[in-house]
């Protein structure tokens, strides 16, 4: 049979779900791992993570049975949410690769304030104290801060230099993806119109 007829399509199809579920296992695996061992502390970073893998995962095996039983429901389904996942992620995509240094700032700054939790990794896991100043009369996780010289660097000028190519990267990987979900919705189109060759030659679909 020639490839681009319904086996290929099908195999493709079902390949493309089989890397979203690896994907999804991933997140969920590596939110629990950083979870389990101390390196993030923050429930709603772990919890959020963890949700996106399940959502992943569930899209994927909604994909993976409908490709294999050849179910129309489903296919259509999976096809309109894989479609709105992708607008999505590629306008996250593009926002993360268009920021300059200055909405990077805001952004940090957002984040950093907006947890205790989440201060207390990045201090710990960087070695800095504070965002904009260090306040040697309070607290901070950091081990800097515990030694007698009190040589901290502030967490903004470490997280600055590194936001950059973090954001890049994320907008890199994302983009990525983003083209595999619509090579997913292509994918699903046109096997929704391919006649199954086992089925009723007279029988639509």
């Amino acid at each position: 049979m020639v490839c681009g007829g319904f086996v290929c399509t099908k195999n493709g199809l079902c390949a493309l779900n089989i890397l979203y579920v690896l994907v999804s296992l991933l997140l969920i695996g590596v939110a629990a791992w950083g979870k389990w061992f101390g390196l993030v502390s923050s429930i709603r970073v772990v919890a959020g993570v963890i949700s996106v893998g399940i959502f992943l995962f569930l899209v994927a095996f909604v994909g993976l049975c409908g490709a294999l039983k050849h179910h129309q429901v489903l296919l259509f389904f999976y096809m309109i949410i894989l479609f709105i996942v992708f607008v999505v992620q590629f306008a996250v995509s593009c926002a993360c690769l268009a920021l300059n240094k200055d909405q990077q700032n805001l952004l940090l700054e957002a984040g950093w304030n907006k947890s205790e939790a989440t201060q207390q990794d990045v201090e710990k896991t960087l070695d800095c104290c504070g965002f904009q100043s260090v306040n040697f009369n309070g607290s901070c996780a950091a081990s800097c801060f515990k030694s007698p010289s009190l040589s901290c660097e502030t967490c903004s000028s470490i997280l600055q230099h590194y936001a950059g190519e973090v954001l890049q990267f994320v907008g890199g990987l994302g983009l990525f993806f983003s083209f595999t979900e619509i090579l997913g919705v292509w994918l699903t189109h046109r096997y929704r119109n391919i006649k199954d060759p086992r089925s009723n030659p007279g029988a639509f679909l």
